[in-house]
């Protein structure tokens, strides 16, 4: 019959009551010690800054380019176009015709996996949205009220109600917010 099980689970316990001892007298000498304070790193902050800076970027490139679209596509109407409030207000009118090239890039460009799409659309406003708030759900609670006052001021610029496609992206972006909260326990 082998012993060495018991005697290794003596020398175990004893070890083990020793070291819980130790850790007792540790806790005792150091509760005084302030605890633990989170402070972000620069490097989050940074990376955020890069995120909002390269999205900034890249919607001001397609926006410039779906505004030269309209513009090009006025110009061979002989519409002129004073402001951008006249290009949404005269499209809004729907007295334009558009040739197949422009009207093919309109609907890949809406399209649901497009860059205007509600998918992608609804997708970038809701990441720009959480790297200006960072982790705060107050500021994410702001920025979604943000989301729905651009809508409003669009829908005035606009003249009447939005197409459906904008109504799509509002629910789209509001949804995201939602399993946001529901996901962070935020009421």
């Amino acid at each position: 019959m082998n012993v060495n099980g018991v005697t290794s689970a003596a020398d175990t316990y004893g070890t083990a009551a020793y070291s819980n001892t130790k850790k007792q007298e540790e806790t005792k000498t150091t509760k005084t010690e302030a605890a633990a304070v989170y402070e972000p790193s620069k490097s989050t902050s940074a990376e955020r800054s890069k995120v909002i800076a390269r999205m900034k970027a890249d919607t001001q490139e397609r926006l410039s380019q779906l505004q030269n679209l309209v513009t090009t596509m006025f110009k061979k109407q002989g519409v002129t176009i004073g402001t951008a409030d006249d290009m949404w207000k005269k499209l809004a009118e729907g007295n334009f015709t558009a040739d197949a090239d422009t009207i093919a890039q309109a609907k890949a460009d809406i399209a649901e996996d497009g860059y205007w799409g509600v998918k992608q659309t609804s997708e970038r406003m809701f990441d720009f949205a959480k790297a200006l708030a960072g982790d705060d759900p107050e500021k994410m609670k702001k920025m979604q009220e943000a989301v729905q006052k651009g809508f409003d001021q669009a829908t005035k610029a606009w003249g009447k109600d939005l197409p459906s496609i904008s109504t799509d992206t509002l629910d789209a972006v509001n949804k995201l917010f939602e399993d946001y909260y529901a996901e962070n326990n935020i009421k």
